[in-house]
């Protein structure tokens, strides 16, 4: 029973599982000088040399809580990069996090802003490579650079690839007056720290990967999920200006916060979650005892000294801090207002209408992409969607209403996190931007649960075609079968030439020379379909979606006569997107209780 649940929840965020090989030996031929010191790393599973716990800036602990990332000190002698750095403080989680303890368990340390480097060995190489730096998932409140091997990637592709960690949760994005007023810069006081990070990262890229092979001038950001809204965000921040040169969006989208809002207690009118800021540092202070109830700590976060408030806040352990929210139950992601329109790291206001401006964003060639059926990764782990007989197999409560009302969310993440920003950017008269959609569904059945319908091209199943990195551990990879195994290594072979033929060019083009050619996103709005030939193949169609368009869909849609059914798919906007406001569901679905949700006739 407990191998299934944990099949269940591993397929939930398909990213690569954690690690827990023994420790490699290190090569003497892989030591490589950076200006902080000499690092030594070791040959990996693919052939490539890998160098992982590398630091890219000086732990953000005591004082530097909440402060911008700063360089690392320098280290005398050799060090051993054979093993990763600390995930950053996050609760554990089976969904793309760490599993090292039961989830929702606190887990991590503010000591892990570190990264881990792929690449060809020396003999490989014949000239400074492309980089390509991943940027993890996980609503930004959980994973980690670790749970990602670049290797194959870097070894078939002739590129470097580099992982990263930067500050999750509270720790990366966090806004508060206290710890405002005492910042150094705008950029400190936007609250934006796991953002600067990424900042830092690429800072570390620039002046450091060359001694690994890289080529400074030809970065790629690439990311998926929060991620790729962090990939968005680079695009869009002065910040990050001249640090990178290609971006991939994978499943991402503009889900960024409003600064006023992410900082309101809930009782204000500009407020819009209970883990705004506010209502996190009077539970806090509750915790601490230094308030009795939330209207003394209301009062006190009102009344106290700045001064002495973000004393008293930079000397809680991390443990008091991340659990003064509270995660989704057996997810470890934590709701939390991230990546802040401050104006100053991310622009404030429509960040379409800013993509649509020739000089609003970092203007470099970009791929963005969505899988077919981005929410049945989460409605399969839903128990307001999915029952188990036994406790064990899953079935959908209702199969009709599952595939209606998740192509009713896939085609509204479709339109938000890929045809809108890639039609902004056209806009701004650019044409280096490239889509695609991802369809490969042909996962087994087990035990009679249609995983390929359950699942189908779900949420993250792409991340293994593109890292060519299929050993995600034993539950999540029964998944892949020897049955799908030749067209899983095709559609992966032809998925990483297109991202490594673009990180050394700007255009994927046709990959590898053999693959069919990927067409600009212009005024025919054609998008590659990326499936094996048993789905269909490597092909190509044009679409156009808005979020407008899709959200007066909803009401004549014929599958959603049913006012009850269409309050699901209603609630699930607001839930994962921008796309209603709380007050537009009440609104429209008076009978149907937001906080009541799931409701079973």
């Amino acid at each position: 029973m407990r191998t299934w649940l944990a099949l269940l929840l591993a397929l939930s965020i398909v990213g690569c599982r954690e690690r827990r090989e023994t420790t490699p030996l290190a090569d003497p031929a892989s030591r490589r000088s950076t200006p902080s010191g000499d690092v030594q790393g070791f040959v990996g599973r693919y052939g490539s040399y890998v160098w992982l716990g590398i630091p890219y800036a000086a732990p953000p602990v005591g004082d530097l809580r909440w402060r911008g990332p700063t360089p690392p000190a320098a280290w005398s002698g050799v060090r051993d990069a054979t093993r990763f750095g600390s995930p950053c403080v996050q609760y554990a989680s089976p969904m793309g996090g760490i599993q090292t303890a039961p989830a929702n368990t606190p887990v991590g340390d503010e000591d892990c802003l570190y990264l881990n480097v792929y690449a060809p060995t020396a003999a490989k190489q014949t000239s400074f490579l492309p980089v390509m730096l991943w940027i993890h998932g996980g609503g930004n409140s959980i994973g980690s650079g670790q749970l990602y091997d670049g290797g194959n990637l870097a070894a078939l592709k002739n590129v470097v690839v580099v992982t990263v960690n930067y500050r999750l949760g509270p720790f990366g994005w966090f806004r508060q007056s206290a710890v405002r007023t005492d910042a150094d810069s705008d950029a400190e006081r936007s609250g934006n720290f796991g953002t600067l990070d990424l900042v830092r990262a690429l800072e570390w890229i620039e002046g450091n990967i060359a001694v690994f092979g890289g080529d400074p001038a030809k970065v790629t950001i690439f990311g998926e999920s929060a991620g790729g809204t962090n990939v968005a965000s680079l695009l869009l921040s002065p910040s990050a200006v001249g640090l990178f040169h290609r971006a991939i969006i994978q499943s991402g989208g503009l889900h960024m916060s409003d600064p006023v809002s992410a900082e309101a207690f809930t009782d204000e009118p500009t407020a819009e979650t209970a883990n705004s800021s506010s209502e996190a540092v009077a539970r806090m202070l509750i915790a601490a005892k230094v308030a009795t109830d939330r209207g003394d700590a209301k009062a006190k976060v009102g009344s106290m000294p700045r001064a002495e408030m973000v004393k008293r806040l930079r000397a809680l352990s991390a443990h008091d801090v991340l659990t003064a929210y509270t995660p989704e139950p057996g997810i470890g992601m934590i709701r939390i207002p991230t990546v802040f329109r401050d104006d100053t790291v991310v622009p404030s206001g429509d960040l379409l209408a800013t993509f649509r401006r020739a000089a609003g964003w970092n203007r470099v060639p970009v791929i963005i992409g969505t899988n077919r059926d981005e929410n049945k990764t989460f409605m399969y782990a839903s128990p307001a969607w999915t029952k188990r007989w036994f406790g064990i197999v899953p079935r959908s409560i209702e199969p009709a209403a599952y595939d209606a009302v998740a192509s009713a969310l896939a085609t509204l993440w479709s339109a938000t996190g890929g045809d809108e920003i890639a039609q902004a950017m056209v806009d701004s008269d650019f044409k280096d931007v490239y889509r695609y959609r991802f369809d490969w569904d042909e996962e087994p059945t087990i035990l009679g649960a249609d995983l390929a319908h359950m699942i189908g091209a779900g949420h993250g199943i792409e991340i293994p075609f593109v890292f060519g990195h299929f050993d995600l551990g034993r539950e999540a990879n029964r998944m892949f079968t020897a049955e799908n195994e030749a067209g899983r290594v095709e559609l992966a072979a032809a998925m990483m030439s297109y991202w490594a033929a673009f990180a050394k060019s700007g255009e994927p083009g046709r990959g590898d020379g053999t693959r069919p050619e990927w067409p600009r996103w212009s005024s025919t709005h054609e998008t590659l379909v990326l499936d094996t030939p048993a789905g269909g193949g490597i092909t190509s169609t044009q679409t156009s979606l808005t979020q407008q368009a899709v959200l007066d869909s909803i009401d004549k849609d014929p599958r959603f006569a049913d006012a009850r059914l269409r309050c699901l798919v209603f609630h699930d906007f607001v839930l994962w997107t921008p796309a209603l406001t709380r007050g537009a569901y009440d609104a429209k679905c008076q009978k149907f209780p937001f906080d009541a949700y799931p409701w079973r006739s």
